[in-house]
């Protein structure tokens, strides 16, 4: 799920996990609501690397949200499968920003869901804006 954006680096951040039994559905596969746990985990993790702390920003003023999110289901993880979680950040417009992410299992590499994520920051009036902190990570090249 690949949007037409340009990624900001040639190789994404990632990070492997594990699944942990109580985020397994009656099924015995990851209930559909921990991948979106999983994707925002590194992608929190991804702005700690570039250096920015998600909770200082907020508490500074810059709210970070997140407008849409698409989740294109591949293939489920079961308990106690090792996955990888990448992340590409994307400039999409003047005030927008996102990220192109996907899970593999680990270790045979198997898709598990491509995911595409809109965000932008907000002031404390709710209104639309990029700090330099976010502008500078997410600056076209």
């Amino acid at each position: 799920m690949q949007k037409k954006t340009k990624e900001m680096k040639e190789t994404p951040f990632s990070i492997e996990l594990k699944v942990r039994d109580y985020e397994c559905d009656m099924q015995g596969i990851v209930n559909n609501t921990n991948y979106q746990h999983y994707l925002e985990h590194v992608r929190h993790e991804f702005l700690h690397t570039v250096g920015l702390d998600f909770s200082k920003l907020t508490e500074e003023g810059t709210i970070l949200v997140v407008k849409r999110i698409e989740i294109d289901y591949q293939f489920p993880l079961r308990s106690g499968d090792r996955y990888l979680v990448d992340c590409s950040p994307v400039r999409i417009s003047p005030l927008r920003f996102g990220f192109n992410q996907n899970i593999y299992r680990l270790p045979d590499h198997k898709q598990i869901i491509s995911a595409y994520i809109v965000a932008t920051s907000i002031n404390k009036k709710g209104r639309p804006f990029l700090p330099p902190q976010i502008e500078e990570i997410f600056r076209e090249h």
